[in-house]
């Protein structure tokens, strides 16, 4: 019994890891078609390491995706370095995925030179899509993300979003300097601007009250409680109930979540028990601690 419960464990991870991988495979062509086919063959550089690889193939004709790999180097140590393996490895990967698949693609797909406002509508909305689909499987795609994260640690009183707020005004000065024109700076900003909103948008859905609310029925309900509150620091509350072919009384584990954290509690769940049931359904809007602020007035 304990040999086929270690068994659907190993299984159970080895699907959710693929399948991770995949979703991360498939963000890293989308953000690769964003530069090969329409941030770069127009001069826009869309913020971060990808902005300051851009402006290096503007100027030396150097490969972007290479130059993106090679200046994470570094922060890939530092990662490492200070948060360990876990934190590097998926980072490491999609990383390498994005730097890959811009520089494959980049002679294959047709670059778009027409309308550049058009170039920068579809380039943030590609680029928005590769990200937040990297993002939801727990990728990063290094760059400032590193810089934010290890630096908030030491300066806790400065938020992550605030370093990487000024991490792309210093490459928005960049390009202004690069490329002798206000026009290139203010598409770059409407790239980065439409990025965020499609981030979101694949992170938390439409609307950043939402979420997903889910159901867990299992005999281990307190270590299944522990694994959710430990390592996605999200509440979990009892229901009390009983089976009503068995008669027996159960706890019900219910967990409100963000829609990208779904797979990680449910894998979380099936390292503990393959054998849970779990229910997840859309909640509207979610107001309280870790959601939308409740108005008081």
């Amino acid at each position: 019994m304990q040999k086929k419960f270690q068994q659907n464990t190993r299984l159970a991870k080895a699907g959710t890891l693929f399948f991770d991988y995949l979703v991360i495979f498939a963000g890293a062509v989308l953000y690769g078609t964003s530069v090969a086919m329409f941030t770069s063959p127009n001069n826009v550089a869309p913020g971060g390491l990808t902005g300051v690889a851009t402006m290096l193939n503007y100027m030396f004709s150097l490969p972007i995706g290479i130059m993106i790999f090679v200046m994470n180097i570094p922060l890939f140590i530092w990662g490492f370095i200070e948060n360990g393996k876990g934190f590097l490895t998926r980072t490491l990967v999609a990383t390498a995925l994005v730097s890959v698949m811009i520089d494959v693609l980049t002679p294959i797909l047709p670059a778009y030179t027409g309308d550049t406002i058009l170039a920068a509508g579809f380039g943030g909305v590609l680029n928005g899509l590769g990200l937040g689909l990297i993002f939801y499987r727990g990728g990063s795609t290094g760059g400032t993300d590193i810089i934010a994260l290890n630096l908030h640690k030491h300066f806790p009183f400065i938020s992550t979003g605030t370093i990487i707020l000024v991490s792309d005004i210093l490459v928005l000065l960049m390009v202004f300097f690069v490329y002798h024109s206000i026009e290139n700076v203010l598409y770059a900003l409407l790239v980065i601007f439409i990025s965020i909103k499609v981030i979101d948008a694949v992170s938390y859905g439409t609307s950043r009250g939402n979420g997903k609310l889910m159901f867990v029925v299992t005999d281990n309900y307190k270590e299944v409680s522990m694994d959710i509150m430990k390592n996605l620091k999200r509440g979990v509350t009892y229901l009390d109930g009983e089976g009503a072919y068995s008669g027996k009384e159960k706890k019900v584990i219910m967990c409100a979540v963000r829609p990208q954290e779904v797979y990680k509690i449910t894998s979380g769940i099936k390292n503990v028990d393959p054998n849970a049931f779990i229910i997840v359904t859309t909640a509207g809007a979610i107001k309280g601690r870790g959601f939308v602020k409740i108005d008081n007035n």
